[in-house]
């Protein structure tokens, strides 16, 4: 894990960029603690960079809150090339969605090859930064992409709870897999996202097979998730990480 850039933020966050091979990353820690701090993984997809503002902003509070967290840009987003494939999956689902047409299984053609490649670079990324003493287990998921957050809390066993959004497509194989997921787990539904039929969300709430599940949902569209959905979700994390 080579660090790239150090800075205090005036929340007293402490932010640093690393990369880990090709894959680059920023984690936040809280101000000086006396004991190693849990770490929430938080992760994003759709081509956003981790500098997204609203990323940004839900890490360094959920860091505030004494939790170390991390992102990494997954192939394709932030700082990373697409592939040409890539490129062409999602002009066809550009295409597709202007004319009216189904779009899932263009969906599958590229959602799901980018969890299969995103989980071991998950897995180095957890590997590294549980390696720094002042970071601990247990650890957390937080994040909107769903896909990515079933497929290791069901492969992960480092991972203790996790807190998921409803705003993405999950493919079929994480749909499945939905039935092996045990931890606790939160998730949050906008009840108008405009991307995503209601009640596919809720048959996937549905499928989780841990016993301790909450729905929190709220009206309005993708991004009209309400403030305090981030305070709900770190008292979450404290029962379940601390």
């Amino acid at each position: 894990m080579h660090v790239t850039s150090e800075q205090r933020l005036d929340d007293g966050v402490l932010e640093r960029e690393f990369t880990l091979g090709e894959i680059p990353g920023t984690l936040w820690t809280p101000p000086a603690s006396a004991a190693p701090v849990p770490l929430v993984l938080m992760a994003h997809n759709n081509g956003l960079p981790r500098a997204d503002p609203r990323l940004v902003a839900r890490a360094r509070y959920t860091a505030a809150r004494g939790y170390a967290v991390a992102t990494i840009d997954a192939a394709g987003c932030g700082d990373r090339p697409r592939s040409a494939a890539d490129e062409q999956a999602r002009a066809e689902l550009r295409r597709a969605m202007r004319a009216g047409e189904p779009v899932d299984d263009i969906f599958e053609s590229f959602i799901g090859p980018l969890v299969e490649n995103a989980v071991p670079e998950w897995r180095t990324t957890l590997d590294a930064v549980l390696g720094l003493p002042e970071i601990d287990g247990p650890v957390g998921y937080s994040g909107g992409w769903t896909a990515l957050g079933i497929r290791l809390a069901v492969v992960e066993p480092r991972i203790a709870a996790a807190g998921f959004f409803a705003g993405g497509y999950v493919p079929r194989a994480q749909r499945e897999e939905a039935r092996q997921v045990t931890i606790p787990l939160l998730f949050l539904l906008q009840w108008d996202d405009e991307g995503n039929p209601r009640q596919r969300a809720l048959d996937l709430f549905d499928s989780f097979g841990t016993k301790e599940k909450t729905l929190h949902a709220n009206p309005g569209g993708h991004t009209g998730t309400p403030w305090f959905e981030l305070e709900d979700g770190c008292r979450f994390l404290d029962r379940h990480l601390k």
